[in-house]
């Protein structure tokens, strides 16, 4: 699909990370943008950005927006139609997205149920909203983020990951299933499956602050870090969740793979016609490694396998 100045696109998450980055380059062309996230200062940040360096007469609009809630999504697609005077959209990006709900088994159904809402439901409630205007559309394309959690559900054998990992495998068949759905009803709207490897977001800081976790969570840190080796048995709790807050500042600052990057890869997938996409080196070598040996994907000896992949040389 071609991305010219003028077309309309709608884009979940735009407040930070891949939404941000997607914005900016949407944005530098031309290409008019409606943006929700569930902070509207980042929001502002991000529109401010867009309209320094866009084409003049390019439109930016922003919405508060849990998208885990449909009458919220309801409520930003039609907001995007009265703001855009608009009957149709060209690019609907689902990219918001959270983390947690780790354990199944012992965590709590609360913090469960919002990671899959937000990152399985948000993609179910928009796609449901704004397909219709990209089905009334010449031309149009939805784009789906899932993560390579999408199909290895794991961070290591030691780490319980059920929540974002099941969502994110829904995010993917949906996509896929919808390859053939709109082939048959909507031929002139395309879908892209991507599947990010580790890139530079702000996620882990955007899901909790890690400085404010209870006595409880500390302890339930502390004995995963002393299973994985960490020295930390005799570290007081706010030791533990100053190291904890600095790893998700390492994980935005330190990635492989930077959101600008990562946003590349993505709109030169849509302007290609590529509905399956990989981001990042990391990603391309887990999927090889899991299609390698599908049954030993979740053994210790995978993991480790996994980790010296992408251990730097010399």
């Amino acid at each position: 699909m071609q991305i010219e100045a003028g077309q309309l696109a709608v884009l979940t998450g735009g407040g930070t990370g891949i939404g941000r980055a997607l914005a900016l380059q949407l944005s530098a062309q031309g290409v008019h943008l409606a943006l929700c996230d569930v902070s509207a200062a980042a929001m502002a940040e991000t529109r401010s950005l867009c309209l320094a360096a866009a084409p003049a007469g390019t439109r930016v609009s922003t919405c508060v927006a849990d998208v885990s809630d449909e009458q919220a999504v309801l409520a930003f697609r039609d907001a995007v139609r009265a703001e855009h005077a608009a009957d149709h959209i060209h690019l609907l990006f689902n990219n918001a997205g959270t983390a947690g709900g780790g354990s199944f088994v012992t965590g709590g159904r609360a913090d469960w149920e919002r990671t899959f809402n937000v990152d399985w439901f948000g993609v179910y409630f928009c796609a449901r909203a704004f397909l219709p205007l990209l089905v009334a559309s010449p031309v149009g394309c939805i784009v789906n983020v899932s993560s390579v959690n999408g199909f290895w559900a794991s961070l290591g054998p030691d780490v319980p990951h059920t929540a974002y990992s099941a969502a994110k495998f829904a995010v993917k068949g949906f996509t896929e299933a919808l390859l053939t759905d709109l082939r048959v009803n909507a031929p002139h709207v395309g879908c892209v499956l991507v599947m990010p490897g580790h890139v530079g977001t702000s996620i882990a800081l955007n899901t909790y602050d890690a400085r404010q976790l209870t006595p409880e969570q500390v302890a339930v840190m502390r004995a995963r870090m002393v299973k994985a080796g960490a020295p930390v048995a005799d570290l007081p709790d706010d030791a533990i969740r100053q190291l904890m807050h600095q790893r998700a500042i390492d994980f935005r600052d330190k990635a492989p793979t930077t959101a600008d990057q990562a946003a590349t890869t993505i709109l030169d997938a849509v302007r290609t016609d590529r509905w399956r996409v990989l981001v990042g080196d990391d990603a391309q070598r887990l999927d090889a490694m899991v299609r390698a040996d599908p049954e030993a994907a979740y053994e210790p000896a995978f993991a480790a396998a996994w980790r010296d992949a992408n251990t730097p040389r010399g």
